[in-house]
């Protein structure tokens, strides 16, 4: 039964996206005209690999990160086989974990030739190959072993025994590549919404499948015949909604798993046929590389909306050098060391090496992303972990992963997350991908308007099908602001409704500022989600954490007072144990109702921001 409400919901949702301009690739007749003659062709041929080889001689960022990629190698050579075991309806983990052995074995293997990892990553390969199946009523278990089984048997090919590679490329075909060619083909005995979805799944189950079917397309073509020109006129519904300018409409976690099988299945193209088919020149493609920067707070951690895992911070994120060599952007890739130098290497990086420089940077401080899903970002400073941040989002109620969410912002300062989302539930919990008025979904603390830093009027959600622009963006050396229209989220019972969201007093405060034109008597609450401690005396809050503090002052209206509520729920939901809600709640209300909080750090040098101008938000600019 969860399998078929998640799939009925993600076939519903894929038709309720608006329709994005797309780019139409331009398939040849015999797409594997240009399919080289040897193996390994797949992401790293064997002239890049002794370029990177000679590369380190000279380069000795490289050279630590090859050590550093064969020392994990060691550590996987010796680890218990794979099993296949669902978790609920997935198997997902399992396929990830033969993906991330494959890179790291198949891998340190080309880099020494030393067989005893071509030994491990050969065990790995064999063992689910003769899996029962991988999953494919959850096809993104097949399409990621699709990919991890490729890449082993392309760069192992010429250390295979005969007898070992009839065995891989058998398995491949009949768990993977078969599955694939019935989904483009519109057979029913295997799920194909995602070939027409707008989110994830898209970029997951095409590039998975491109790179299994360029695998063997050399003694197997008809696999890749179907698969690459069902894959190509697939993915622009996805790239598409990196446009205008890079946003990720799942958020910035998992923009990381949407983009980074798109750099997969982009850099298998190119490394085999010569071609990605244009694909890359996509809109916002080339800009989308900045999205998971500017989403990162500096504490680290990012602006976490849609269904993103509690406390998610940026890690590290090889395609990021995919898109920096790809697109011309050291800033990408040197950002990317900086992750490196905390985070630690992965082999893929290797694949897609750009080298560090020195240079130095100026970014914008503030930006914001279009989309179907906008987010605001300001700050006061970059490379300074104790900086002023703001993240304030607006977009679709209803896209992928979405949350009742409108309107959220985060703050960081003094390294502390003070306004923080709680991230997602566990997606077993029943009627999880409901998204009708009435789901069980929306009773969920976590994806419900309750647990946001939003407003809700009469203890009610937000309209599950709201949508929200921003409608002003300003950005100068000392100030910057932005402001979202959410009537359509508060309607009828709020007329007009818009939050604005502005870092004042030269960058070392924030104001948040909602304005309504209510249609009755209202109850209004405000609420912010934290996990500081909270001291309140009317219409001040004193938070500290983390030994830091930031006051909270209600600048409008007058005589409204702090509460403190419990964020804590029951399980099955993830229970919330030790974090805070600081309230506003205002009664009968009616007419124009304006409420302004200031967010005031304590800075290190004494100044702590006590005042800042309340104008309505028409005339902020």
């Amino acid at each position: 039964v969860m399998k078929k409400v998640a799939c009925c919901f993600i076939i519903w949702l894929s038709c309720t996206i608006p329709v994005l301009s797309q780019q139409i690739a331009v398939i040849p007749g015999d797409v594997l005209s240009t399919l080289p003659a040897q193996h390994p062709y797949l992401l790293l041929n064997d002239a890049e690999l002794n370029r990177l080889k000679e590369q380190q001689n000279s380069d000795a960022i490289l050279k630590k990160y090859i050590g550093d990629v064969l020392a994990r190698a060691d550590k996987d050579i010796n680890l218990s086989p794979l099993e296949h075991k669902l978790i609920g309806p997935r198997l997902l983990s399992v396929s990830r974990e033969c993906l991330r052995r494959v890179y790291s074995l198949g891998l340190a293997y080309r880099l020494t030739g030393d067989e005893k990892y071509a030994r491990a990553c050969e065990e790995n390969l064999l063992t689910v190959c003769v899996f029962p199946d991988w999953n494919p009523s959850h096809f993104l278990d097949t399409a990621e072993m699709s990919h991890a089984v490729g890449i082993g048997y392309d760069w192992l090919f010429n250390w295979l025994s005969p007898d070992s590679k009839n065995k891989i490329r058998d398995g491949l075909i009949r768990h993977g590549l078969k599955n694939g060619v019935k989904a483009y083909n519109g057979e029913d005995d295997v799920p194909r919404w995602w070939i027409e979805s707008y989110h994830n799944w898209n970029q997951v189950c095409n590039c998975g499948l491109i790179v299994g079917a360029l695998a063997v397309a050399d003694t197997d073509p008809e696999y890749a015949r179907v698969i690459i020109p069902g894959a190509v006129k697939s993915l622009p519904r996805a790239l598409a909604t990196y446009g205008p300018d890079g946003a990720w409409p799942e958020g910035p976690g998992y923009w990381h798993y949407a983009s980074r099988y798109t750099a997969y299945g982009l850099s298998a193209l190119k490394s085999a046929l010569g071609t990605d088919f244009g694909l890359s020149k996509t809109d916002g493609l080339s800009e989308t590389g900045f999205f998971p920067l500017y989403t990162t707070g500096p504490t680290g951690l990012y602006v976490n909306f849609a269904d993103s895992g509690e406390r998610a911070r940026r890690s590290t994120m090889p395609c990021l050098f995919w898109f920096a060599r790809t697109y011309h952007e050291q800033f990408i890739a040197d950002q990317e060391h900086e992750t490196i130098d905390r985070y630690g290497v992965l082999p893929e990086h290797l694949v897609w090496y750009v080298p560090r420089t020195k240079e130095s940077y100026s970014p914008d401080l503030d930006k914001l992303f279009k989309g179907s899903v906008e987010v605001a970002v300001m700050r006061s400073e970059w490379n300074d972990s104790d900086a002023l941040f703001v993240g304030f989002k607006a977009g679709y109620n209803q896209v992928n992963h979405g949350h009742l969410d409108l309107g959220n912002f985060e703050l960081d300062a003094l390294g502390v997350r003070w306004a923080r989302d709680l991230g997602s539930d566990d997606y077993n919990l029943p009627d999880y991908w409901g998204r009708d008025k009435n789901a069980t979904r929306w009773t969920y603390y976590r994806l419900n308007s309750f647990s946001h830093n939003v407003c809700t009027l009469n203890g009610q959600n937000q309209d599950v099908m709201a949508e929200a622009a921003f409608v002003k963006f300003h950005s100068e050396p000392d100030a910057a602001f932005a402001i979202v229209d959410l009537t359509s989220a508060y309607a009828p019972v709020s007329t007009k409704t818009t939050r604005g969201v502005a870092v004042v007093e030269d960058r070392h405060a924030v104001l948040v500022q909602d304005e309504f034109e209510l249609a009755g008597s209202s109850e209004i609450a405000w609420g912010m989600t934290t996990d500081a401690d909270i001291d309140t005396g009317g219409s001040t809050a004193q938070l500290t954490l983390e030994g830091k503090t930031l006051t909270a002052r209600i600048l409008s209206p007058a005589g409204a007072v702090f509460t403190v509520e419990s964020a804590a729920q029951e399980p099955p939901q993830k229970t919330n144990a030790g974090v805070n809600r600081l309230m506003l709640r205002i009664k009968n209300q009616s007419g124009d109702v304006r409420i302004a909080v200031l967010f005031s750090p304590h800075w290190k040098d004494g100044e702590i921001v006590k005042d800042t101008e309340v104008k309505s938000l028409d005339s902020w600019e």
